[in-house]
């Protein structure tokens, strides 16, 4: 697989301009999707700006001044996605990856105390041995419980030192959502219906404005308001 693809190659969700230069990285395969998430580098140098080559991106990523999630990032090339939390301790800068509201992917400012938390979406759950329960979750996190509690599609927050589940957010009624997918992506919606689906069909959400899209496309980001801040918040 290469390394690298073409800027006019690129995909639509990347905020960077596409006939300044001819070539641009490519992530590595981790967590997230090509179209979901940026090489660590680039966020680095085109997003946040804190240097103006990838060379000087690569020095900060190797002297491990780059938290992604709670991890010092080794890899300039490494993926980083929606949700993620990032953190730049000797410049005291904090940050989660986010969507504009035209479905452009965005750094948004948050405060030191918010970056050490992340949501992550159930996106499947799975028996194992002892009668506990697993749940696979977004950006490739899985988290051992003892308990069935939580549903397919809902949105668990996950304290990053200690790897715990310390808050839940139901994906239902009133339920607050970032759509990550779709021509509705990066609008912030409130739910008001679920419909259910079957095997040949997926879950229909109904918004409170009457627009809808498909179960897989949101993301639940709290109930009645975000849990997160939201770009329009930090602009």
């Amino acid at each position: 697989m290469s390394d690298h693809m073409k800027r006019l190659a690129m995909p639509r969700t990347w905020a960077i301009p596409r006939k300044v230069h001819v070539w641009a990285a490519k992530q590595t395969p981790g967590a997230h999707s090509v179209e979901d998430s940026m090489p660590a580098g680039m966020v680095l140098r085109d997003m946040l700006k804190v240097c103006d080559t990838a060379r000087e991106a690569k020095k900060i990523i190797a002297n491990r001044d780059m938290i992604v999630n709670g991890k010092k990032v080794k890899d300039a090339k490494a993926p980083v996605g929606i949700m993620d939390s990032i953190a730049i301790p000797k410049m005291n800068l904090y940050y989660r990856m986010l969507l504009t509201g035209k479905g452009k992917l965005t750094v948004v400012a948050i405060p030191e105390e918010e970056a050490k938390w992340v949501l992550c979406r159930v996106e499947n759950k799975t028996k194992i041995a002892g009668g506990k329960l697993q749940l696979n979750l977004s950006g490739g996190r899985n988290i051992i419980l003892d308990a069935n509690q939580y549903k397919t599609g809902d949105s668990v927050k996950l304290d990053l030192e200690k790897n715990e589940i310390v808050g839940s957010y139901p994906l239902a009624e009133n339920a607050t959502v970032l759509v990550i997918n779709g021509r509705h992506a990066g609008k912030v919606e409130d739910v008001e219906s679920i419909s259910a689906g079957s095997a040949s069909a997926p879950s229909i959400i109904t918004f409170k404005n009457k627009s809808e899209t498909v179960k897989e496309n949101v993301f639940v980001i709290g109930t009645g308001k975000s849990e997160i801040t939201l770009p329009e918040a930090s602009e």
